[in-house]
């Protein structure tokens, strides 16, 4: 995996260690892992799914 990249996570996230980190890799994909383990699997989307799924939960669909 890209070493060099720069994951972030939401601003929303508490200390507890319970969140994903997602980096735009720039290709029209993003990269998610979980932030507990960051050396474990990564889920590859494209930035369209990934723009799909962010609305979708700032439109409350998974509340």
């Amino acid at each position: 995996m890209h070493h060099h990249l720069i994951w972030r996570k939401s601003s929303r996230s508490v200390d507890e260690g319970d969140c994903v980190e997602v980096v735009d890799l720039g290709d029209e994909h993003h990269a998610v892992r979980d932030s507990k383990n960051p050396t474990g699997p990564v889920l590859m989307v494209t930035t369209a799914q990934w723009s799909v799924f962010t609305a979708s939960v700032r439109a409350g669909e998974f509340d």
